[in-house]
């Protein structure tokens, strides 16, 4: 991979400047081209030197003054860090993004014919579904970093704080070109008529209009939630792009299951196809999960393991607890269960559900003949 000379001079300025930020921000985008080139494992490493080697430029000076809680001086926001994965998304919420994107990439030109444009995106959706990561993909794809507002900071039992707070991040915002991602915002904007709440509550709300109402075209806010029906409906009309987020559909989860199982190698393709069909319903969590406990065991156990144990885990898997690989031989409980699930998941002819679950044609007659008859 060839690194042009503007991203070499910038991440050696930066690290002569002992500038942490623009060191991370650089290098993140050194690790993404990485990614383009194919280099993943590259991208990984260099990854991980970024988050392992920050605190040295930190002692050396260098530190970002973020807002802080001031009771527990604990920062009300952190810098997140660029995903080298990549974005998997259903046809719908991509056309989506792609508008949102081009916003994002055209607020000067909208400005100067006289268009205000509300860089808003509101994210929900089950949790798995990816929120978190898109934020950050939308981040390096604008090539801008990213800033995660911290819940357990932002929220002071002391009365007036978490207003406070809230001001305190919407004050320090503008002066960055970056993402704002306000990650579980129902905490901070539930509905105001709730007669469980004390008046704090409507405070804490108007506190968060307000500063969605102060900024400038040009910064990008990014908020998501698992319950948008606790959301008050104004912090709804601040959001003009709204996604909800589903579990992957079956091109997206053989997509996923190519990529994080099979390492995109070609001669998996029927398995990833195979794989996607039995996970309908599973998150794009839960398939990544289930693949890294795959890809351990192939590491630690010097093997890899056989697909129909991969299968029995996705068969015991449900959306948001996946089932993790188990070392043990199948039985023959479990293989008679693999084998009616393969049936009717999948339709499968006999020779090939044979073949999967690893017994003769005559047990898979054996099994579904037991099944027809109720046993």
């Amino acid at each position: 991979m060839e690194v042009d000379t503007h991203t070499l001079i910038e991440l050696i300025d930066a690290a002569m400047s002992a500038d942490y930020t623009r060191v991370r921000r650089t290098g993140n985008l050194v690790a993404k081209k990485l990614l383009e080139a194919k280099d993943a494992e590259g991208a990984k490493l260099l990854q991980g030197l970024l988050r392992k080697k920050g605190m040295p430029l930190q002692a050396s000076g260098y530190a970002e003054a973020l807002p802080r809680d001031s009771a527990s001086r604990l920062p009300l926001i952190e810098e997140g860090v660029w995903p080298t994965k990549p974005l998997f998304l259903n046809s719908t919420a991509g056309e989506t993004i792609s508008r949102f994107l081009e916003d994002c990439q055209n607020v000067e030109l909208l400005s100067s014919k006289g268009i205000s444009t509300r860089l808003g995106l509101l994210l929900h959706g089950a949790p798995g579904t990816g929120k978190s990561m898109l934020a950050a993909q939308m981040a390096a794809h604008l090539q801008i970093p990213i800033y995660i507002v911290r819940l357990d900071s932002l929220i002071s039992s002391r009365l007036g704080d978490t207003a406070k707070n809230i001001r305190n991040v919407f004050d320090f915002i503008p002066s960055k070109r970056a993402v704002l991602f306000l990650d579980e915002i129902d905490a901070v904007a539930k509905i105001r008529d709730d007669k469980n709440e004390m008046g704090e509550l409507k405070r804490v709300v108007n506190t968060v209009l307000q500063g969605l109402d102060s900024l400038d075209d040009d910064t990008v806010v990014i908020a998501a939630t698992n319950h948008p029906h606790l959301l008050d409906p104004a912090i709804w009309r601040r959001f003009p792009y709204k996604i909800e987020l589903d579990v992957p559909d079956q091109s997206v989860r053989t997509e996923m299951w190519s990529y994080f199982l099979f390492e995109e190698k070609i001669e998996h393709h029927g398995d990833s196809v195979l794989l996607a069909n039995v996970s309908k319903g599973l998150s794009g969590a839960d398939i990544e999960n289930i693949s890294l406990s795959v890809r351990r065991r192939t590491i630690l156990d010097g093997e890899t393991p056989s697909l129909n144990k991969i299968l029995m885990a996705v068969m015991s898997s449900r959306s948001g607890s996946p089932s993790l690989l188990e070392k043990r031989p199948l039985s023959h409980e479990d293989k008679r269960s693999l084998t009616i699930f393969l049936h009717e998941k999948c339709a499968l002819e006999v020779t090939n559900i044979a073949r999967i679950v690893g017994v003769s044609r005559q047990m898979v007659y054996k099994y579904l003949k037991e099944l027809n008859n109720g046993n």
